[in-house]
């Protein structure tokens, strides 16, 4: 490299250098805040605040029961519709709640829960 070449490197590197203002070391990590409470989702409705004993006592015993971390999801069947109930815990060590209802026809449409709701108690 010739020595021109050699000083407009070092002048563009000082200058990019210059331009950067320094480097701040990045902090140390912090976790994800925890979503907000079940509360937050909390909707008016027949199902709503029931826990999934008194639910199964409702609607009978659900087609599916699926467990997550801090979700479960019950779904109750019959020929006519279909309801996903969603329970969340309101509080650490409180029993899950039902949170959100969503309700179809079998084929996918959406219904209203209520009245799914009553369907699936007529069986």
């Amino acid at each position: 490299m010739t020595l021109a070449r050699l000083a407009l490197a070092a002048t563009i590197s000082l200058s990019l250098a210059a331009c950067s203002g320094g480097l701040v070391p990045p902090g140390p990590a912090r976790p994800s805040p925890a979503g907000p409470p079940a509360s937050a989702f909390a909707k008016s409705g027949p199902l709503m605040g029931m826990d999934a004993r008194r639910l199964t006592q409702m609607l009978g015993t659900p087609r599916l029961d699926i467990r997550e971390s801090a979700m479960r999801k019950l779904q109750f069947a019959n020929g006519r519709c279909v309801l996903d109930a969603y329970l969340y815990a309101p509080a650490r060590g409180r029993e899950p709640v039902v949170t959100h209802v969503d309700a179809r026809t079998p084929v996918g449409a959406d219904v209203d829960p209520a009245g799914c709701a009553a369907a699936l108690q007529k069986r």
